[in-house]
């Protein structure tokens, strides 16, 4: 003779009834806690790296572009650069720089250019060297204007 089968739903639910005497019915307070910290915590942390990223690779109060450069002689060369600021009526200075051969640098002039009406403005200047110079190069720009550099 066979026995007949034991009821499915009545199986189940002796079933679940002691997986939650022995577990309990809710997920422990801490677990949901620490859940949550640490979405915050990657939300954070997103926030964080785009924000480094926006400050390094972002718009810049000052761009700058070389345009190209001519030796001249020896001891000489003309470099001429363009120069984006976000504030077109400040002041701001450039120090464009002479190389030799090496990419050692050989000569370095700082140029002031004034505030004007225009955004973008093209400048050239003249670079006098130690060395032959073979290649000119903008090293960078500041709104910081020294004195000495500044119009009357």
């Amino acid at each position: 003779m066979t026995e007949p089968a034991p009821d499915s739903a009545a199986t189940s639910a002796a079933a679940a009834a002691r997986h939650a005497e022995r577990y309990g019915t809710k997920p422990p307070a801490r677990r949901v806690w620490i859940a949550v910290l640490l979405g915050v915590g990657v939300v954070i942390a997103g926030f964080g790296v785009a924000f480094l990223g926006w400050q390094k690779y972002g718009p810049k109060a000052i761009e700058t572009e070389q345009l190209g450069y001519v030796v001249v002689d020896d001891a000489t060369i003309d470099v001429r650069i363009k120069v984006t600021r976000a504030e077109p009526e400040r002041d701001v200075v450039c120090f464009v720089r002479a190389m030799d051969r090496d990419g050692a640098e050989v000569g370095r002039r700082e140029v002031l250019i004034p505030g004007s009406a225009h955004g973008s403005v093209q400048v050239s200047t003249t670079i006098k060297s130690s060395a032959r110079p073979s290649a000119g190069d903008i090293y960078g720009c500041t709104e910081e204007v020294p004195g000495y550099l500044r119009l009357p």
